[in-house]
């Protein structure tokens, strides 16, 4: 496979021009640690509240998660809505599910407010029952969806399957019809210039190593520099190896997801395989996403190995992707790979995101896969958090236990992944 092992969405966005100059120095209100999506939207909503906003990012703004994944902006929780109804109770689980619609809401207005060219269009997300069995559970979930919490949803039948995807491997399907899809790192370099305008001091190239409580806030300790803070956001994602961020470290677990974008293909055939240009996710536990990206190429991913992303497993998890698609789409049997890379989803042991605050230290992370939204959107609400508003956190109330035997490194993830593809094998 000769391609570039570049993420689609970073090669083909235009650089972040609104970067500080010089070093780290003096004092503000909020210091954000990450300048992904989640720290991007903070450092942008508390800006425009009138705070001094320092933002701290290792390496490039967007240059993780928020530019390395699938495009799709979908609403709808990471679980079975009537699962998690059933466990928390009814009113939780709606707060929850419309906490996610909302977060489609949100990126699609700092999209409009801020002039964001990021391709964002409410196309709709297909879950494909990948056995019949799962179009029942597909039915089940469509009726108390709509009976409850969305009635934007629609159910595709086996028999018609094929208006929605030219594939014989699928056996009906769920429409949530208000879902969307955008551009990920033009969004996210548009939400850096946008913080930028509004007086956030953004850094790149650096690495938080140091934090430290004073008198009236936090010391943070830098690469590139020291800041005091009165505030502190962490907003990492996957927690970073530095000792002041082993808290968030036992708590999460990335694992890599992997991505191929294919060459530019032809609009008679994408009318054939792909008719209604929606996003499109498959039901197994160890599944595969995918949409069409702006010029025409099918952007395809999945967990193809329960892995850590690197050079190395990136390319070897793309040569499974490319077999999975041309298994899925026969007449896409050798099609050309242009790009292939990967980049780390950030899991809680729950799938449920986690917010709030830790021993003074505000953060928000562990989006479990659905982070192109939430992330976005939980930016927005932890300005909130932050400025007084503690009810605009909506999982301020889950409790967050560390995960046992977890210290860093997930040394059980091919264990994990051997029980997810026996429960796809007996499901």
């Amino acid at each position: 496979m000769s391609a570039s092992p570049l993420s689609y969405w970073l090669a083909s966005a235009p650089p972040f021009m609104g970067g500080a100059e010089g070093g780290v120095d003096g004092s503000a209100d909020v210091a954000i640690i990450g300048g992904g999506f989640t720290g991007l939207s903070a450092a942008l909503a508390l800006a425009k509240r009138g705070a001094s906003v320092v933002l701290l990012e290792a390496g490039q703004v967007v240059g993780e998660a928020s530019g390395r994944n699938g495009g799709q902006c979908n609403n709808g929780t990471a679980h079975d809505y009537g699962a998690l109804s059933a466990k928390f109770g009814k009113p939780v689980a709606k707060a929850w599910y419309r906490a996610h619609c909302d977060a489609v809401d949100t990126v699609e207005r700092l999209a409009r407010e801020e002039g964001i060219d990021c391709n964002f269009t409410r196309c709709g997300r297909v879950k494909l029952a990948a056995k019949p069995a799962h179009y029942d559970k597909l039915a089940r979930a469509h009726d108390l969806l709509a009976a409850e919490v969305d009635e934007n949803v629609r159910l595709v039948p086996p028999e018609r399957i094929r208006e929605e995807v030219g594939s014989d491997a699928f056996h009906g399907a769920l429409i949530q019809t208000t879902s969307a899809q955008i551009h990920p790192a033009r969004f996210g370099v548009g939400l850096a210039e946008a913080a930028a305008r509004a007086g956030a001091r953004i850094y790149e190239g650096a690495e938080v190593t140091g934090l430290d409580r004073t008198a009236d806030g936090w010391r943070v300790t830098s690469s590139r520099g020291i800041v005091s803070a009165k505030q502190v956001l962490v907003a990492t994602g996957g927690a970073p190896a530095a000792a002041p961020f082993g808290f968030f470290r036992r708590r999460i677990v990335s694992v890599g997801s992997f991505v191929v974008a294919t060459e530019p293909l032809d609009d008679g055939l994408i009318d054939r395989l792909l008719p209604g240009r929606r996003n499109y996710v498959t039901s197994k536990n160890i599944g595969n996403y995918f949409r069409l990206a702006p010029d025409n190429r099918l952007i395809f991913g999945g967990r193809a190995r329960f892995a850590i992303s690197d050079p190395r497993s990136d390319m070897k998890s793309g040569r499974i992707l490319e077999d999975t698609l041309g298994a899925i789409f026969p007449a896409l049997k050798g099609v050309g790979i242009d790009h292939v890379w990967g980049g780390m989803v950030d899991l809680t042991a729950d799938r449920l995101p986690r917010a709030g605050e830790t021993d003074g230290l505000y953060y928000s992370m562990g989006y479990s896969g659905h982070g192109v939204q939430m992330a976005t959107h939980m930016g927005q609400q932890m300005a909130r958090v932050m400025s007084g508003e503690p009810d605009a956190n909506p999982w301020g109330h889950l409790d967050w236990p560390s995960v046992p035997g977890h210290f860093g490194k997930p040394w059980f993830l091919p264990l994990v992944g051997l029980w997810y593809k026996w429960q796809d094998v007996i499901h």
